[in-house]
């Protein structure tokens, strides 16, 4: 049961031929099973949520059913504030904080029927591609324990691809929502900034992280962009679009349409086995009667803007805290954002807007992209980061990252699908980049390639 769809589960739920509590009940056995060679979970709210499980029972029984998601368990990634249930941010400064109120995002669930199973691991406030913190420990990639899952929703990645919970919230700046999608076989949508609502007291303008949704399947994807977008005043770029328009058809017929291929995003290096799962992405789209055509790219602007407002983020976020309790890699993006200057700025917003003015010319001619999520399929989970692609040594851990981060520049949605798998069984997604605001488009693009392919059908052997 734990590996059904969220859709076929909730259906299940709505005919009455299973309860919300026996979904529950599989979902937790499942997470009793599995969770501790993965540890994905770090905080499990089993008793809380049999009690909401046997209330969503009995209103089912009345014919009163909150909402889209009634009855259906759900995990909350460790960023997340849960009203209730420790979030921790991945940080020990706040190994025993509890929250009194749930984020948006969280809150949109629960209003729409969720039922809160626990919550995923992330590295310390989200920092890095790889989940791994002081407080739980790293998150193994089920596909192969010695693997990384990739981050920051590692956690999140983990628990959809070993059936421990049905939908899966996130978040992304630099590839937080894909890296792991990608590196865990599922699938994970980077909405366009302001289509889920983010408020913020510090950084209400921010617009490189952004909330968003995971699962198993892009059904299942659009099922919680449903229920999480549309406008909230508190969030100064919501979108004012109601996310009911996430609830239409994904069925496209892709005849004529323009999808621009880059299989190294204007000469980044890419692993020779990530390059040759998704190499085959093209002829799949091909064959579905899309016209592909491969493109020269040149988003290098995008590398010293992420980078700047990256480092102004940190140091307006987290420059507060004690940095001594801060792990190096925080630490070190809040070093930079302190060096940050004006002139800084103002090179990072003119590199960016010149940036996001070209690839508007670029969506008049192609309706979408393709390329690899990720450089590199997933590494060895005891690696801090990966220092070398292809022969190419690195010069930080952010620098792996630059297929998904400078995708983040640009003020589009981007999804991964699963593309296929390496040589040794690890898994590879590729990359759909859609025009701002085209975040249905990009989902519809994904749902053919996903059916057209069958790869996010495979399960790790756990």
């Amino acid at each position: 049961m734990h590996y059904l769809t969220a859709t076929t589960m909730l259906d299940l739920l709505r005919t009455r031929q299973v309860s919300a509590t026996e979904l529950l009940q599989a979902h937790l056995d499942r997470i009793e099973e599995v969770n501790p060679r993965v540890n994905a979970i770090v905080t499990l709210a089993a008793d809380r949520a049999r009690q909401e499980a046997a209330e969503a029972d009995r209103d089912l029984a009345r014919g009163r059913p909150h909402g889209p998601l009634h009855g259906l368990p759900v995990a909350h990634k460790d960023l997340t504030d849960t009203a209730g249930i420790r979030t921790t941010y991945g940080s020990p400064l706040f190994a025993d904080h509890v929250p009194d109120t749930d984020s948006p995002i969280v809150r949109r669930m629960r209003e729409a029927g969720a039922i809160t199973i626990g919550k995923t691991n992330t590295p310390e406030f989200g920092t890095g591609s790889h989940t791994v913190n002081k407080l739980f420990g790293a998150t193994r990639n089920p596909y192969d324990l010695s693997k990384s899952t990739g981050g920051s929703s590692g956690g999140a990645a983990a628990a959809l691809a070993t059936g421990m919970t049905a939908l899966a919230d996130g978040s992304d700046m630099g590839g937080s929502l894909r890296n792991p999608a990608s590196f865990c076989n599922v699938v994970g949508l980077r909405p366009t900034p302001g289509r889920v609502p983010a408020p913020s007291p510090t950084a209400a303008w921010f617009t490189l992280g952004v909330p968003g949704p995971m699962a198993r399947t892009v059904a299942d994807l659009a099922l919680l962009m449903s229920v999480i977008a549309g406008f909230d005043a508190a969030s100064p770029l919501s979108i004012t679009e109601s996310g009911t328009v996430f609830t239409g058809p994904l069925e496209l017929d892709l005849t004529g349409l323009r999808i621009a291929w880059s299989p190294d995003l204007g000469g980044l290096p890419v692993d020779a086995e990530t390059a040759r799962v998704t190499a085959g992405a093209p002829a799949v789209l091909t064959g579905l009667g899309a016209r592909v055509e491969q493109v020269e790219l040149d988003l290098s602007d995008a590398e010293d803007a992420f980078r700047i407002y990256r480092a102004w983020y940190y140091a307006l976020s987290f420059g507060d805290l004690p940095q001594d309790a801060l792990g190096e890699n925080v630490r070190w993006n809040v070093e930079r954002g302190r060096a940050v200057t004006g002139a800084d700025l103002a090179r990072a917003e003119r590199l960016r807007s010149g940036l996001y003015r070209r690839m508007t010319g670029f969506f008049g001619t192609y309706d979408f992209l393709i390329a690899p999520v990720s450089q590199v399929p997933p590494f060895p989970v005891d690696a801090p980061y990966v220092s070398e692609i292809d022969g190419q040594e690195l010069p930080d851990y952010l620098a792996w990252m630059r297929s998904a981060y400078w995708i983040s520049v640009l003020h589009a949605p981007a999804a991964s699908v699963p593309c296929g798998f390496t040589t040794g069984g690890l898994p590879v997604g590729v990359q759909i980049v859609g025009p701002p605001f085209a975040d249905l488009g990009v989902l519809r693009l994904a749902h053919a390639f996903e059916r057209a392919t069958g790869h996010g059908a495979r399960r790790p052997a756990l």
